[in-house]
């Protein structure tokens, strides 16, 4: 029953974070210089993660292949599932923030108050798109491995959940 209830509040956490990024998205941007400047920034920002990612995968996949030999398939397993998902929330938090900043900044000609809350918002979306990306891969893994009674629980499932 825990490991459902960690599977919905993940399943909200990234609901929530998809309805917040609607919202940022919604929210005007008209000032052409400003969007000038954004579209740039997102096209830096574009390329930083892909040479990041690529970066990443260079010591990713050989530190999946160790674990794969020295400890099994699932922890090998675990860790790349958290590693894709850790990408996917990355991915959405640089595209939110780059996409909030031109909306904040157009929020601030109406006070502080609309360019804050705008601004939390976008914030909010890698929060949970992190903690729900995470919790759910946690609780998947979880319900793949943990038997029922705990009884039988062993070292295979440990290692996959700690690889995760």
């Amino acid at each position: 029953m825990m490991i459902f209830i960690s599977a919905v509040a993940a399943l909200v956490a990234l609901g929530t974070a998809m309805v917040l990024y609607m919202g940022v998205r919604s929210a005007p941007a008209t000032d052409p210089r400003a969007l000038e400047i954004s579209a740039a920034i997102a096209e830096g920002a574009g390329a930083f993660l892909n040479r990041q990612y690529r970066t990443v995968a260079m010591v990713g996949v050989p530190v999946a292949v160790v674990l794969l030999i020295a400890f099994g398939g699932w922890m090998a397993a675990g860790f790349v599932v958290g590693a894709v998902a850790s990408a996917a929330a990355g991915i959405m938090g640089m595209r939110v923030s780059v996409q909030a900043n031109v909306r904040v900044a157009e929020a601030a000609k109406q006070g502080f108050r609309p360019a804050f809350d705008l601004a939390f918002k976008g914030g909010a979306v890698t929060g949970l798109m992190v903690v729900g990306a995470g919790l759910f891969a946690l609780a998947l893994f979880a319900q793949l491995l943990i038997p029922d009674d705990f009884k039988q629980l062993g070292h295979v499932q440990l290692q996959a959940l700690i690889g995760l």
